[in-house]
């Protein structure tokens, strides 16, 4: 529990302490779309399947936080800091960049607790691995289609 209240107020401190790019509405439109992107895809291999599990299998008040305060605020960084107009190349490197942070954080979550509080089940890092870049790419194209509404909203 130690590691994860930490991480909640140092990855929200960060996320916007060094926002310079997204307006108020876009970090409300990537939160709350984390949130339940996060809770769908968890409901499916946390709960459904036991593939990993917040703390322990059942459903508590505590594997709330990991649900709700944790991921939004990486989102936000993540947006905020891409590199939207440069090469391909640069991107990807932007993108496996975060993919590196990402599988090292995973790996210190879970550590017993109190520092860790993220547990397998049939759940390996590599499924991460394969799996972070899509959601990523997924979280892309939410932003700008946000981007998009945006704008059509100002100009009428």
């Amino acid at each position: 529990m130690i590691g994860l209240i930490i991480s909640i107020f140092l990855l929200n401190f960060l996320a916007f302490k060094t926002n310079k790019r997204l307006t108020a509405n876009q970090i409300v439109h990537i939160w709350v779309f984390t949130i339940a992107f996060q809770q769908t895809f968890d409901l499916m291999i946390e709960f459904k399947y036991n593939g990993y599990w917040y703390f322990d299998k059942e459903i508590d008040w505590k594997g709330l936080l990991p649900h709700t305060v944790l991921i939004p605020p990486v989102n936000v960084m993540f947006l905020n800091w891409y590199p939207f107009r440069t090469k391909i190349i640069k991107q990807f490197t932007y993108i496996l960049i975060w993919e590196v942070v990402f599988l090292v954080y995973e790996t210190v979550t879970l550590l017993p607790e109190p520092w860790g509080y993220f547990n397998y089940g049939w759940w390996r890092l590599q499924y991460a691995a394969v799996i972070n870049p899509i959601l990523l790419l997924i979280l892309l194209g939410y932003y700008k289609w946000v981007c998009k509404l945006e704008k059509k909203a100002i100009s009428r």
